[in-house]
């Protein structure tokens, strides 16, 4: 341990040890979190049989807070079959999330729904929404996906996702959470880092980064842009990943993981639907900003306001 890890180590008795490796009675007061790992397909009430298994086995363990992937509900084999499955957020689907979470009294982040708006009969497009509900089964969050992903990457196949989906208007001001105050943003999104500052800057502790990254994506950028959206922000990053192959047309790289704000990952998901859990430990986080204060040391007279703080 050398230079400013060994000298954070040093004062005021501050580790750097990832948080997850740190048992001790202290660290089990500490607020714990479940990230599920799935592979949907587009059988509806199968993919929800499963995300239901996974929630109740994370609220027999002690999380108070459980996220799955981008796409939970469904994965369609093209736009056509995708806008014929979607439903509206008072819909039957969301409806059995709400009970799902009063019967396990835990917070719910649903990372990618489908969603039929307002706005459906005039554009007959969709949104890739991230719902947020309470362990009352309220919706107390939603964030449309800002950024889609319309992409040709060799050997992945092609992407254009607005084919059937409507970019979001605007951002979600972090929420306050028993893990802390989360920051909603969906897949494509962690590739622009202005989103993740202007969270972090909102107040955000926790950046959440539901996914289906591909199989060609996922090795090369996956892990690397997760832990730079941690270091860059100083905020824990959760993310809750597809797996596997959905059906004949896609398959998804997985790897759902939690990384500190020091960029350790500490908690990972192995191959195949499953979960995974990871304490939060927001005083490592504050003494982690006061000994590292990056966002006190910003320049935006030399290169403007990367990420505006929301209103």
């Amino acid at each position: 341990m050398t230079g400013l890890r060994k000298r954070l180590s040093e004062e005021k008795g501050f580790s750097l040890m990832p948080r997850a490796m740190a048992i001790s009675s202290s660290s089990c007061k500490l607020p714990l979190v479940a990230v599920c790992q799935v592979t949907s397909t587009p059988d509806k009430q199968q993919n929800f049989k499963t995300c239901a298994e996974l929630v109740r086995e994370a609220a027999r363990l002690g999380a108070c807070l459980a996220f799955l992937p981008e796409a939970f509900d469904f994965i369609a084999r093209d736009p056509a079959e995708t806008l014929h499955l979607s439903e509206p957020l008072g819909g039957k689907l969301l409806e059995e999330y709400t009970q799902l979470a009063r019967e396990c009294g835990l917070w719910l982040s649903l990372g990618g729904f489908h969603e039929r708006g307002q706005d459906w009969e005039q554009t007959q497009k969709i949104y890739n929404c991230h719902v947020l509900l309470n362990s009352k089964g309220a919706v107390v969050a939603t964030y449309r996906k800002t950024h889609l992903c319309d992409v040709e990457i060799p050997g992945q196949g092609p992407m254009c996702e607005s084919n059937s989906t409507m970019p979001g208007p605007s951002l979600e001001s972090p929420v306050s959470t028993p893990a802390g105050k989360i920051g909603l943003a969906v897949c494509y999104d962690i590739r622009f880092p202005e989103l993740s500052l202007a969270l972090a800057q909102a107040g955000a502790e926790i950046l959440t980064y539901p996914s289906a990254f591909g199989s060609v994506t996922g090795p090369a950028h996956w892990e690397v842009l997760l832990r730079a959206r941690a270091i860059e922000t100083q905020c824990y990053v959760v993310a809750a990943a597809q797996c596997g192959r959905h059906h004949e047309k896609r398959a998804s790289y997985g790897h759902s993981m939690v990384v500190d704000p020091w960029g350790t990952v500490v908690a990972r998901c192995p191959e195949g639907p499953g979960l995974c859990l990871a304490r939060i430990d927001l005083n490592y986080l504050r003494q982690l900003r006061q000994h590292l204060p990056v966002f006190q040391h910003r320049r935006p007279d030399l290169y403007g306001n990367l990420g505006h703080p929301l209103s």
